[in-house]
């Protein structure tokens, strides 16, 4: 199973450029409150740069349908990380207005929080501390009770990133881990990728 790998938070040109020589299977624009967040203009003008081998994702905190329709329907994203308090009804709502593919992101504490994971209806789901882009990570042993296939995100790094891979997740999510001093490093994204890409070789 070849491992993907998503790099959350590009927010200027440069970050751009590194992506497209590492050739992530995911890159993603923040929309929330974060130092890393980035308007519409600026996605925009960063998404006309990406390599269109490249997925977009847009991560969002209880924004509005709107909002994501807008930055879907523009072609700024190909799919939608709903990373706040979006519920069920938000996501059948969400489905009406446009055909955005979802991830949701549920924050783990115990094993009742993969069992709601388990039953979301988003296509794909994130695990995840809780606060995206800080860099902590949740307990992985909890990963173990999951049946479906998941982002992992939260603390991923070049040192631990084999034994993420070890819990065969679908994709991991990697945004502080891909910088240095607050901004993307280049070296970090192509080993990282690097990484990713030989350790599922090896899967």
């Amino acid at each position: 199973m070849m491992i993907k790998i998503k790099i959350c938070g590009l927010k200027c040109p440069e970050d751009i450029f590194y992506a497209n020589e590492a050739k992530p299977d995911y890159i993603g624009f923040v929309f929330a409150e974060s130092t890393r967040r980035i308007d519409f203009s600026r996605a925009a003008a960063l998404r006309g740069m990406l390599s269109d081998k490249i997925i977009p994702v847009g991560v969002f905190v209880n924004d509005s349908i709107t909002s994501i329709t807008e930055l879907h329907k523009a072609e700024i994203i190909e799919m939608a990380q709903l990373h706040g308090n979006e519920d069920e009804s938000f996501i059948a709502a969400l489905r009406e207005n446009c055909s955005v593919p979802i991830i949701k992101s549920v924050a783990v504490k115990s094993e009742r929080d993969i069992a709601a994971a388990r039953l979301s209806s988003a296509d794909y789901i994130m695990l995840d501390q809780g606060k995206g882009g800080s860099g902590r990570s949740f307990d992985w042993n909890l990963t173990g009770g999951l049946d479906r296939p998941f982002f992992l995100a939260g603390g991923v790094n070049i040192d631990n990133l084999e034994r993420a891979a070890k819990l065969s997740p679908y994709a991991v999510d990697i945004s502080s881990g891909a910088e240095r001093g607050n901004e993307k490093d280049r070296n970090k994204m192509i080993e990282l990728v690097r990484k990713i890409r030989k350790l599922s070789a090896g899967l």
